[in-house]
């Protein structure tokens, strides 16, 4: 089994695993990335999808972008944990003044939409970057957003995690696996998958393993789409409800190797 990586970018400069730890075993979705197999989406139907950005760590040339969120409040965000990392980050959130999450802006380099900063993180206490299990972080905006910009996530039990559901991935993540990025908005059409197809792809051995209590298996089992390097912390949405934020994997768009999402019914806290 290829060591899988975490998917989020480290520097302006390079395509640096973020998985010193995690898609480590597997590797976290990268900041730089996009969805494999996709296409393009106009923000005003996805209105909940966000870029986290910092040019001063990321560089201007994608507005900063280094990974994905998702709005589940006015002034909550929902992103992967290990995007919060001093792997990532280079430091602490507070070190990056120019923190911040773009907001109805399908084009990262264009015009509209919102450029919030960020006043508070929150990291799931029970994140482990060895294992990569509740990888989930929560951020406070320091101005709130339209209610219509929310949406709505399972709880425990949804039905539209139930395997063969079809599900949607959105981000701005590398479109090929081999470094090609996109400078808007996509999505790419997966469906969610039985636990033992990631259990068979992630049996553990390199210090992540899918655990299904708090992470979700979703791919195209004939391969070709998927979330990728750059894609971390965006959402993976079925029946109009936020189930999943992209987590890690093995490569990018293989059949073999299915996507691992932060299962959201099972780790999000309770008074969100």
């Amino acid at each position: 089994m290829r060591r899988p990586f975490a998917r989020a970018v480290t520097t302006a400069l390079g395509l640096i695993s973020a998985a010193a730890g995690p898609f480590a075993a597997a590797t976290p979705a990268a900041a730089d990335s996009v969805v494999v197999g996709g296409q393009p989406v106009k923000i005003a139907e996805a209105p909940w999808v966000v870029a986290l950005s910092s040019r001063d760590r990321f560089g201007g040339t994608r507005a900063g972008q280094f990974c994905g969120g998702v709005v589940v409040a006015p002034t909550r965000v929902l992103t992967a944990a290990h995007c919060l990392g001093r792997e990532v980050l280079g430091g602490e959130p507070s070190d990056l003044p120019d923190l911040k999450v773009i907001a109805g802006r399908s084009a990262l380099s264009g015009q509209g939409g919102h450029e919030i900063r960020i006043s508070g993180t929150w990291t799931s206490p029970e994140y482990d970057p060895t294992t990569n299990a509740n990888d989930l972080a929560v951020l406070t905006l320091e101005t709130a957003l339209p209610q219509s910009y929310v949406i709505e996530a399972a709880r425990p039990g949804d039905a539209a995690e139930v395997p063969g559901v079809a599900a949607d991935v959105y981000g701005w993540g590398d479109t090929t696996g081999n470094g090609t990025y996109a400078s808007t908005l996509r999505s790419a059409r997966v469906q969610v998958l039985p636990d033992t197809a990631c259990e068979r792809a992630y049996p553990g051995g390199f210090g992540a393993s899918y655990r299904g209590e708090t992470m979700l298996c979703a791919g195209d089992p004939q391969g070709g789409r998927d979330a990728c390097q750059g894609d971390s912390g965006g959402p993976l949405v079925a029946a109009g409800r936020l189930i999943g934020l992209v987590s890690w994997g093995s490569g990018c768009g293989q059949a073999e190797n299915p996507g691992v999402y932060t299962r959201v019914s099972a780790v999000l806290p309770t008074n969100l």
